[in-house]
């Protein structure tokens, strides 16, 4: 039997990285982190403070230490934050350190999500749909290059998202006795 990797879920906002993450890590028997809480924890602040605070180039390196760090750990299920792609130093140890999904969400799933959401400084404009789009544009063709696996999540419950990354992660560490 072959030891699974750590598993790290990317992907835009809206497109249930904390969710499935919880999911499979609980399905894996492994420790779940997500990169922004594990940030706001460390701060005593939430991530719309930090981007005021400090930009988003100060949110942004403080990103990158902790996706380090938490990438060195053993046995775990990470998700990260949508704009995490965008350094070249995290797609590195992504890819170096575990397996790599990509939850691929369409703008209009990412809109009815995350479109409301007050903890996303990104999305606090008049047009988020905009913003949204203009994201997914320069950040899909990252997460392509760093995924391993590719899973959509729209139109399809967590457990059914979390079953599919499961049976593909075990076909990536085990490809003789994939289930079928």
């Amino acid at each position: 039997m072959h030891v699974i990797p750590n598993v790290f879920l990317v992907g835009p906002m809206g497109a249930g990285k904390s969710t499935i993450g919880r999911l499979l890590a609980a399905d894996l028997h492994r420790e779940f982190c997500d990169s922004d809480h594990v940030i706001e924890e460390r701060c005593g602040a939430s991530i719309p403070w930090i981007f005021d605070v400090e930009g988003e180039s100060g949110f942004r390196e403080r990103e990158q230490a902790v996706i380090d760090e938490l990438t060195s750990l053993r046995e775990v299920v990470m998700a990260t934050g949508g704009g995490a792609i965008m350094a070249e130093a995290n797609r590195r140890v992504l890819r170096e350190r575990g397996t790599v999904v990509y939850l691929y969400a369409p703008v209009e799933q990412q809109l009815k999500r995350a479109g409301r959401d007050r903890n996303r400084p990104l999305l606090q404009q008049d047009d988020p749909g905009r913003v949204l789009k203009r994201l997914f544009e320069l950040r899909d063709p990252l997460y392509r290059e760093t995924a391993d696996i590719i899973v959509r999540t729209d139109r399809r419950s967590p457990r059914a998202v979390t079953n599919e990354i499961r049976r593909r992660i075990k076909a990536l560490a085990d490809p003789l006795h994939a289930p079928g």
